[in-house]
Parts: structure tokens; C-alpha cells; sequence
């Protein structure tokens, strides 16, 4: 029979209920024919409670132990789902991440799927059992438990879709797909119904949280279709796969994050650029966007990083003024907001209309990065909803109702 992966977020299992309705939607996958994993994320807000209770206790808690504590939250989604399937009359097995034998490297937090040795899973499936999978989390090659970073729970679930040879992976989340901004933002924001995995790496990797990019890195490397879909299985969805090329320089979508932590440091001195990514490497602390600038006066080095990956930023500052004195910044009230699309830097015509709208509006830019397929601003926090309004009206809006006038 053909394997069937589907991820559950956290919204989808947050109370008894909303378990009965999940345990449903997989029996009804195991009866149309398909041998089914399930992968499931903590309950609600389990994941923020645990870990706003650590920082309770400390301000910058151990990370070996910050994976120990934050693990447990899927490992009751499991069993409680797998609990539910039971009543309902069919069979079904839990496993954490490091019993079906989901292997990582050794950073914690944020740490990355090295192996997967499914032999549990496919075990319990030749014995016609539904196996719930805990997400988020894994095993390190030191037998350490580690999770997996924001969204680590769809990594999981692609990673075991490519492990197993599954016909798809299904990810069911609170909305039925990808938009082409933030629906909570923008009334207007538009549905899309099929996405190339680049584009989509790129909207994830810039702060759409529909999916997460590590994963759609593993869709992409094993040519996986992803689904994106509403739990409760009303609306449409979105699939990702390997897509035909888009004209290029169109955007296909904004995505935006209201809160990102800068380093910055004194251009005159050189020997910080070693010194300062030597200290984020010390940290643990990845950076999103890496600028050198050595051109004229020379402005230094400056790092962009998610502030996820220092929600106390003044006890950074604390550790990086013992460090570096006053050589080193950390701001922490910027935003980022990305466009999205394919050959979007082919001519500059894009950023140009970008910037000169975000000109026209007062809104202060701090910094520019672009990649083939994305243009990424930095942008005082406060103003991230206005500019994301702003540029949606800009591309999105205006370019559907010209391809609406031309038909």
C-alpha cells in the first residue's frame, strides 16, 4: 500500500476535541487504502508556555536543558492522538522522535535531520498499525535529545516522507495554504494554488510561517509534492512542487517579519568581523543575512538575526559589551519585509518601485538584501503592517487588477 505522511500543527490538536477531529481525518486516510504516519506538534501554546517558563527561571537557560524541557510537549500530543485512534476502533503505536530513529547533528535548538533509520516505523506499518510520530525533535549522533527550530515539526515530516518513500506529505495548519501576504494583515491577500519549492523556500525562509523552509529544502532535494491544508478540510490548498519557471520579476508574494535583532559593528576596525562571528558561533546563534561593506569610509559588518534566536536582548548586549565594549551594536526594534519571485533582480525595476514606495510613505529604510528571488527590507518595527499594506497594494493588488482589465 502506498505511505501516506500527514503533520498536524499545533492548532489542529490544542484540546480533546480538536484530537477526536484529527484522529478522524487519519482514519479515513488508512481506510481509503493508504499506510499512514502522522506527525504531530504540540498542543496550542504548549511550546511558548514551556519555554516562557524557562526564561522564568532563567534568562538565557542552558540549551542541552531547553531541549529536554520543550520535547515533552509533542510527546503528549502523540499519545493523546494515538489514544484517540484507539477509540475509534483501529490501531495505533507513538513513537518520540528518537525511537522511530530520527538522527541530527549536535546543536540544540535549532539543530539539523543528518539520518533517518525508519525501521520502527516501517515495522509497525507492515503490522497494519497507524504510527504517530513526535515532531520537532530528534536524537544527536551523542544520543543527546535536540529539537529541530521553529517549524522543526513539517521538517520532520518531510524528512520521514523522504525516508519512506510516501506517496505526499499533507501539512494541515489553521489555514488552506499559502497566501500571497498575511491574510491577518491584508483582507485582500490573495490564494495561491501551486508554488515552485524556490519560491517557497524563500517566503519561509523570509517569515511566512505557513511552512517551514528547512523542510521544503528536503521536498526539494527528493522532489516530494508537498500539500498545504486546513485541518478541518474545508477551503482548497496549496502544493508545492517542482513548478514551470514564472515570467520573471513578477511577485508572487510578500512575507515579513515584525521583529529581527541587528548586529552592527565599527567599520574602522577590521579585526571585529572575526571577533563578532566568532561570538555569534560561540552562542549558537545563526544569522539570516550577512553585509561587508569596505567600500569609502567602510561601515563594517552587520548580521541579521531572528529574534527567535535572542528573545533577551539586553542580556546580549550585557555579553557583547564585556566582549567588544562599545564596538558592537544590537538593535532590536527593526522589521524585515521581503517580496517574493522568481528572477525578481533581473533588471532593478522591482527595487525601485520598491523603495520609491516606501519613499512616498515616510517609511525609513535601514538596509537593502536581494537574492534571484527575493528583495528584503529593513524597516523600523513599528511600521512593518504599513509597509506590508503598502507593498501588497503595490504588487499583488494592482498587478491582478491589471491582468483582470487585459482579459
Amino acid at each position: 500500500m502506498p505511505i501516506l505522511v500527514q503533520k498536524y500543527g499545533g492548532s489542529s490538536v490544542a484540546d480533546e476535541a480538536k484530537i477526536a477531529t484529527v484522529a478522524e481525518r487519519v482514519v479515513q486516510a488508512k481506510e481509503r487504502g493508504y499506510e499512514v504516519v502522522v506527525v504531530v506538534s504540540a498542543m496550542g501554546k504548549t511550546t511558548d508556555d514551556l519555554l516562557s517558563l524557562a526564561h522564568r527561571v532563567h534568562p538565557d537557560p542552558p540549551r542541552r536543558e531547553q531541549d529536554m524541557l520543550v520535547s515533552v510537549g509533542e510527546r503528549i500530543s502523540m499519545a493523546l492522538l494515538s489514544m484517540a485512534i484507539h477509540q475509534l476502533g483501529h490501531d495505533a503505536i507513538s513513537f518520540t522522535g528518537s525511537q522511530c530513529g530520527i538522527i541530527t547533528n549536535d546543536r540544540h535548538c535549532d539543530a539539523r535531520i543528518v539520518e533517518i533509520r525508519p525501521f520502527r516505523i516501517q515495522d509497525e506499518l507492515a503490522r497494519g498499525r497507524i504510527v504517530i510520530v513526535a515532531g520537532f525533535q530528534g536524537m544527536s549522533f551523542k544520543r543527546e535529545i535536540t529539537t529541530l527550530g521553529r517549524g522543526g515539526s513539517d521538517t520532520t515530516a518531510v524528512a520521514l516522507a523522504a525516508a519512506l518513500n510516501a506517496e505526499a506529505c499533507e501539512i494541515f495548519g489553521d489555514v488552506d495554504g499559502v497566501y500571497t501576504g498575511d491574510p491577518k494583515i491584508i483582507e485582500t491577500a490573495e490564494h495561491i494554488g501551486v508554488l515552485d519549492y524556490s519560491e517557497m523556500q524563500e517566503l519561509a525562509e523570509s517569515g511566512a510561517r505557513v511552512l517551514n523552509a528547512t523542510a521544503v529544502e528536503f521536498a526539494k532535494e527528493r522532489s516530494i509534492a508537498l500539500y498545504v491544508r486546513r485541518a478541518d478540510g474545508s477551503g482548497s490548498h496549496t502544493l508545492i512542487r517542482k513548478n514551470a519557471p514564472r515570467l520573471p520579476g513578477v511577485v508572487i508574494g510578500i512575507a515579513h517579519d515584525e521583529s529581527v535583532r541587528v548586529f552592527a559593528t565599527d567599520g574602522r576596525d577590521t579585526s571585529l568581523d572575526s571577533g563578532l562571528l566568532e561570538f555569534l558561533d560561540e552562542q549558537k546563534i545563526p544569522g539570516k543575512q550577512l553585509t561587508i561593506n569596505r567600500f569609502g569610509s567602510g561601515n563594517g559588518i552587520a548580521i541579521v538575526v531572528s529574534k527567535e534566536f535572542i528573545p533577551d536582548a539586553d542580556h546580549c548586549r550585557s555579553l557583547l559589551t564585556d566582549r567588544f565594549g562599545s564596538k558592537v551594536e544590537l538593535s532590536s526594534d527593526l522589521g524585515a519585509l521581503s517580496l517574493i519571485g522568481t528572477g525578481i533582480n533581473e533588471s532593478f525595476k522591482t527595487l525601485r518601485r520598491c523603495l520609491a514606495a516606501l519613499q512616498a510613505n515616510n517609511i525609513e529604510l535601514f538596509g537593502v538584501h536581494t537574492s534571484s528571488f527575493r528583495i528584503t527590507t529593513l524597516i523600523g518595527g513599528g511600521q512593518v503592517a504599513q509597509a506590508v499594506k503598502l507593498l501588497h497594494q503595490e504588487f499583488i493588488e494592482e498587478s491582478i487588477e491589471t491582468t483582470n482589465s487585459e482579459a
